[in-house]
């Protein structure tokens, strides 16, 4: 009788060591599924990243060489029998004041390279519209002037009084009665504050006016088909600098627009953020779904305990 008991006894502690052992296994299953699961679930999104070329590897392109190594030139300019200007007004000997204005804006250089280029694109059908004009003022046209005007003109209009005594074209002492008021000077095209007209009479007297100043050319300096100089007896000086400056326009602003001037950056800056966002789950959401989750497994882990339990008593 007592070994009888004892082995049912014996039995009875297997089947419960049996039966814990089961669920131990079973609640570690659990427990590593979930780990996984919930790992994978609230990892972080990465953005695409741009791939980097590999260490060494030079992406800058390379410039384009000759045969021999040397760079490949991208145009050349043939060279031709130069011209310039300094020591033709040099050799005249009375040019001194123009040819330091000349120099320190260093618009001698726009303009013996505007010679080189019309002489060299020019044909020979169409010769008259290359070349220049250039009315030279001599030194006692430039005493005329009011003292100090010189020193008190800026860089730029100084250039722009330069500019004013230079044609673009090529014109001879018998053609500008041919020309059409207001010549356009290399000043600029204002009919107003950088008019200059011509007025001829006798055939050979050439008169200038600016609105302000009256001028005669009282000789040819040099003159072949590319480029000719006139001496002026005055300095021509354009109303551009004499008149009161130009008042900036003014940006129009639209009826409208109330917003201020960072609003719309603000905004569009904003809807941006919307954009990237918006493929992107939301931190609440992802709460939520993980205590959904948790809950969810509790309950089965829960379920499972009282089962083995109930079998536990039942045995």
């Amino acid at each position: 009788m007592s070994y009888t008991l004892i082995s049912s006894q014996h039995s009875t502690m297997k089947k419960q060591q049996f039966l814990f052992s089961s669920i131990l296994q079973l609640l570690i299953t659990i427990t590593l599924f979930y780990s996984t699961t919930t790992s994978a679930q609230l990892s972080p999104v990465q953005p695409p990243q741009a791939s980097t070329p590999a260490p060494g590897f030079n992406t800058v392109p390379l410039v384009p060489v000759s045969p021999s190594g040397a760079p490949t030139p991208i145009d050349i300019i043939p060279k031709t029998s130069s011209i310039d200007i300094i020591l033709i007004l040099q050799k005249a000997k009375r040019f001194s004041v123009l040819i330091r204005l000349l120099k320190t804006t260093q618009l001698i250089n726009q303009l013996n390279s505007q010679l080189v280029t019309s002489s060299s694109s020019a044909s020979a059908s169409d010769s008259s519209n290359a070349g220049l004009t250039l009315f030279a003022p001599d030194d006692s046209a430039f005493s005329k002037l009011k003292p100090g005007f010189l020193n008190s003109l800026s860089d730029r209009h100084k250039v722009e009084l330069l500019q004013f005594h230079t044609l673009s074209s090529f014109i001879s002492i018998s053609n500008f009665d041919t020309l059409t008021n207001p010549i356009q000077t290399q000043a600029g095209d204002d009919a107003k504050r950088l008019q200059l007209n011509v007025t001829t009479s006798g055939g050979s007297r050439v008169s200038l006016t600016t609105g302000a100043v009256n001028a005669t050319i009282t000789g040819t300096v040099y003159a072949d088909n590319k480029l000719a100089i006139y001496q002026v007896d005055k300095v021509l000086v354009p109303l551009d600098l004499l008149l009161p400056a130009k008042a900036p326009a003014h940006a129009p602003v639209s009826k409208g627009g109330s917003s201020k001037p960072g609003d719309g950056s603000k905004s569009s800056s904003s809807k941006d953020d919307d954009d990237e966002n918006k493929d992107l789950p939301s931190e609440n959401s992802s709460g939520a779904g993980s205590c959904s989750v948790k809950r969810m497994w509790l309950a089965f882990v829960v379920g499972v305990v009282l089962l083995g339990c109930e079998a536990m008593i039942s045995i």
